[in-house]
């Protein structure tokens, strides 16, 4: 294996082009989905190659509960430096579970805490308006029915004071932005993304990559719904100063938030025609070039990964005495 081993800790430096240059040149659907799909094979490749080089890198080591063959000189001859690799594996292993449950938990909590605070609102009116004079509109996604709790369906809320900011077509532009959030479940996409850099800290940068392109998803399907480029351009714009103190929820996609995507790129794309529907771009391109070279990277990461896999198990199969 030698120094390949290595290869997918690092490939995700690949993906890291596209993640600029998605959201300038591709249709937004498009962008969500392909940084989502790197993100997720990177962050399994890289995941794979620490478990590799933590079974190699401890089978010698005095108490471990592997069979004593895996720690034949052949076996760790496989990696260099195994046992310093596998001793790292190890912390970035246990670095990457209690982040990773710490985002699940914390996500799941902030979702739970926003429909205990819808609790005391009809449940049939979608969306929920909060009589708070703090303008801020978010998506609520649902949750399944668990032993002793029903399961509660994705809700729109929006606050007194952002209706009160806009007029009618601008409130269609409003609710459908942020049911578009719930019909297409960018809040999956969000959480793979964070997961993923819980894995791999170096895909940390497709998150706010990965944010700005479910927003102007959103944008795009309120466009649709509205049947007027500008007036959802207006939305936003107007929402965006309005909308200055935020959501008590920031972690729910919410509608012209800053920490969701730069507001005037936002505004300027529905400003601009609709973006073309081709899921890859022009290979001539610099966004097909860097598509390519994330794909590249994608691909050998895998390839890498699964060499090292078969590699190490034969390896490890002839060490082992049946």
């Amino acid at each position: 294996m030698g120094f390949f081993v290595f290869l997918p800790l690092v490939l995700p430096l690949t993906a890291l082009p596209i993640a600029k240059l998605a959201g300038q040149h591709l249709h937004p659907r498009a962008s969500t989905r392909l940084l989502t799909l790197l993100s997720a094979v990177l962050a399994v490749c890289s995941t794979l190659c620490l478990g590799l080089l933590m079974v190699v890198g401890t089978a010698q080591l005095p108490g471990n509960p592997l069979p004593d063959g895996w720690s034949d000189p052949e076996v760790r001859a496989a990696v260099p430096g195994a046992e310093i690799a596998g001793i790292a594996a190890i912390a970035a292993l246990a670095a990457a579970a209690v982040a990773g449950a710490g985002t699940l938990r914390r996500h799941r909590r902030i979702r739970a805490r926003a429909h205990d605070a819808l609790a005391a609102l009809p449940p049939g009116h979608d969306p929920a308006v909060l009589p708070d004079a703090t303008p801020y509109a978010y998506a609520v996604p649902g949750t399944p029915g668990r032993p002793g709790r029903a399961a509660r369906p994705g809700r729109v809320v929006v606050s007194r004071g952002m209706l009160d900011s806009l007029d009618g077509a601008e409130r269609r532009a409003l609710f459908a932005h942020e049911r578009a959030h719930l019909d297409c479940h960018h809040h999956r996409y969000l959480l793979a993304v964070r997961l993923a850099g819980c894995l791999n800290p170096l895909l940390l940068p497709l998150r706010p990559a990965l944010a700005y392109a479910t927003e102007r998803w959103a944008d795009e399907e309120a466009a649709r719904a509205v049947g007027d480029r500008r007036v959802t351009a207006h939305a936003v714009g107007k929402a965006a100063l309005v909308g200055r103190a935020g959501a008590p929820h920031p972690e729910m996609a919410h509608f012209a938030a800053a920490e969701t995507g730069p507001v005037p790129r936002r505004v300027a794309a529905l400003l601009a025609p609709v973006p073309p529907a081709r899921g890859w771009p022009h290979a001539l391109t610099p966004t097909g070039l860097a598509a390519l070279v994330a794909a590249a990277g994608t691909a050998t990461s895998a390839l890498a990964s699964l060499n090292s896999t078969i590699a190490l198990f034969l390896i490890l199969k002839a060490a082992t005495p049946l």
